[in-house]
Formats: structure tokens, sequence, C-alpha cells
């Protein structure tokens, strides 16, 4: 796989509210390492699904990060077409790293990176920033860490995954990790154990009684494998688009030409590490999971996080500080009516390309699972079990349109 700019990250835990005492015999609190982003809090108006991934970094974890940073789209993009009681979930992701020797000891070689967010380009930054070191890996300690410090939801009937990856003993550490997945059940956090090595090996280390413990589901992976695209004709279009979508983002505030050039960044990122990441990136972008509603003015106005006669003209793009209050909005509904046919266009791209690849699929003998497979699986089983259905639109239940400004 080829090497990425360092620059992105899945959402590897940040800045959560520790823990304010000790417990008898257990180790100290972790000295957790924080990078600044806004943690999203659980909607109460709409289902939520939350997922934490814990990756081990130690110095032969190299190829699940590049699965990471190459699959996270398509993890995210298993909740396009979810659907529970009609409508369509709040997707939240984290990130942990742990067992990297660069890392605390006293904090048990865990860092928590990013918080339960919806900032994707956040989390992709994070992935391509990880590197890898040898060290100690604690699963127990950190299984913990995720149970305990997130934001995670309190609605009884919403989505709590974590999806801890290893190639370590499961049983290492001072945390027990029957303890931590105890604690993470009783909390309605499922915990599922994916092992990188062979199957036994992962069975004898405890991985799969881990996730027994938890509810969860036990899997093994070649960490090493590449992630196999499956070429279509609609490829190419799609990853255009998701390009030009680029272009109808109006950035506010501060941080907005920060943000936007980091979106671009995540692009190239993207489409360095090969044609499936910069599709499914793509066809994120396209649905309601890809918000920016802390530096993008369409949707912070669409959710009624700002006010734009609020805004100070300084704030603004530099191209709508001299218009008046009328122009800025027929600007600002020029823009999402753009973006909207944009998307729409890559949905329905999409729902043509996944007829390809069905077909291809059926030619093909399976192969061993990547991390993104892995979580797949699990996660669709587990989210009918909290009553979502995932249902694609039809392909013919309404007219293709042509690509806007082709």
């Amino acid at each position: 796989m080829k090497q990425m700019m360092t620059i992105l990250a899945v959402a590897v835990v940040i800045g959560c509210v520790g823990r304010s005492s000790v417990r008898a015999g257990e180790p100290s609190e972790p000295a957790i390492e924080t990078t600044t982003v806004t943690e999203v809090l659980p909607a109460e108006s709409k289902p939520v699904v939350q997922i934490a991934i814990l990756l081990d970094t130690s110095g032969s974890m190299s190829g699940l990060i590049d699965q990471a940073r190459t699959e996270l789209w398509s993890i995210v993009n298993e909740f396009i077409f979810a659907r529970k009681h009609g409508k369509a979930p709040d997707v939240q992701v984290a990130l942990y790293e742990y067992g990297n020797s660069g890392l605390a000891k006293k904090g048990g070689y865990i860092r928590r990176i990013v918080p339960l967010t919806t900032d994707l380009d956040k989390i992709s930054e994070e992935l391509f920033a990880l590197t890898t070191n040898g060290g100690d890996e604690y699963c127990g300690w950190v299984i913990r860490e995720a149970a305990e410090d997130l934001q995670w939801s309190d609605a009884t009937d919403d989505l709590k995954v974590i999806f801890i990856a290893g190639n370590e003993p499961f049983t290492q550490g001072p945390v027990h990790y029957k303890d931590a997945c105890a604690k993470a059940i009783e909390r309605g956090i499922v915990v599922n154990t994916i092992h990188c090595g062979p199957d036994r090996q992962g069975v004898e280390g405890k991985w799969k009684d881990g996730a027994a413990l938890a509810d969860g589901r036990y899997l093994n992976i070649d960490h090493n494998r590449q992630v196999v695209h499956i070429a279509a004709p609609q490829d190419a279009e799609i990853a255009e688009l998701g390009v030009r979508l680029n272009a109808t983002y109006l950035p506010y505030g501060l941080e907005g030409g920060l943000a936007q050039e980091r979106q671009a960044v995540q692009d190239l990122n993207a489409r360095q590490a090969g044609a499936a990441a910069q599709v499914q990136r793509a066809v994120t972008k396209s649905s309601a999971n890809y918000k920016n509603t802390t530096w993008d003015l369409i949707d912070a106005v669409r959710d009624e996080q700002v006010d734009l006669e609020q805004v100070k003209p300084e704030n603004l793009p530099e191209n709508m500080r001299k218009m008046n209050a009328k122009e800025r909005q027929e600007y600002i509904k020029g823009q999402a009516k753009e973006r909207e046919e944009i998307q729409t266009r890559i949905q329905q791209l999409n729902e043509q390309r996944k007829l390809h690849v069905a077909k291809e699929m059926l030619k093909r003998q399976g192969g061993e699972q990547t991390l993104g497979s892995a979580i797949k699986e699990a996660i669709r089983t587990q989210a009918r079990k909290k009553h979502y259905t995932f249902e694609s639109p039809q392909q013919t239940a309404t007219p293709t349109p042509k690509d806007p400004q082709k």
C-alpha cells in the first residue's frame, strides 16, 4: 500500500472528561494526549450510532493502520441508507491508539486522539498522522478508557460499539480484560475484537473470550493484506464529483479556511491511498454523514447552528463580504442547490456501481478479511438488533439526471 501523507486521522480519541479518582488496586489515571476538536454530544432528535476504534500501533501494525486509512470511508458508508423508525442516524466515530512505546508508560501506552465526533475529516487527518512503535499492548486498559471516558449516549436503544484490533494476547496489562468488557456491556457498549493473525492464536490469546463477555463478535484478519478494489465504470466520475463538491463549501469563522484546506488534503490522501478510498470518500461526502457545521455556512445555516445576519463580514468568505443580507441568502441557496445536485448524482452513480460490484463479487472467491470488512460484517448484524434497516433506494425509482455542469 502506498505511504500516505502524515496529516489525517481516524477519530483517535481526544478531549473527554477524565475520572476524578483512582480505584483501589488499579493503575493510576493515564496521561491522555489530546488534540483540539469539537466533541459531539449524543443527539436527542434522531438515532445515534457511536463507533470507537481502538488500534494497536505497536511496531508490527503498519498494515493495520493502512487498512484503517483506506477503509474508513466504506465503514461510514454502511450507514448512508440505514434507517431506524424512518430516521437516518447521526454517525459518530472515535479512535484510540494503544501499544505504542512512544506513549507514556504510566498512561498504559494509550492515547485518546479524537472523541466521538461527526468530523470525519478530522478522523482521517489523525489516521494519516499515526506512526508505529513497539510497546506493551494493554487491551483491558484501553477498553476501560474508551468505555468510561467517551460521551456515550444514555439511550439504551442507540447503537454503541467498540472495535479493538491487535495481535498480542488479550490478557496483557494490569486492567483485566474481563473487568473492562463487563463494565462496557453494563453500559450497553458492545465490544468487538479483531485479532490480527491466525484464528487459533486469537482464541488462545482470549480475544474471542473478550468479545463473548461483551456481546460482541470475534473476528480475525490478515492486517498486512492490501484492500482489494473492484473497479467500476462509475469510479472516475464519482471521484471527480467528490473533488468538485469542495467548491460548494463556504468557510466562515477563524478556522473556516484551515478546515477547507484540510478537506482538500483529505481528498489528496484518499487519492494516494488508492481508488477504493477515493471513491468511498466521495460517496461519504455525498451523504448526510458528512457534515461540517463548525466551518461551512451551508451546513451551519441548514442545521440552524448559525444566524447568517449575525456573522461579521470579516468572518465570511471574501466574495460574500460586500453582499447585502438578501444577496448572501440567495448566494447560499445557490451553492446549496449545486451541492445537492452533485451529491444526488454521486448517489445515483454509486447505486449503479454497487450493482456492477455485486456481479463481479459473484465471480470471485472470498478472501481473507481486512479491518474494514470485519467491522462492516459485525456492525450490520448489531445494528439490526437495534431495529435498523439497510435499504438502498431502487435504481429505477427515479430517472438519473445528467451530471450538473456537463
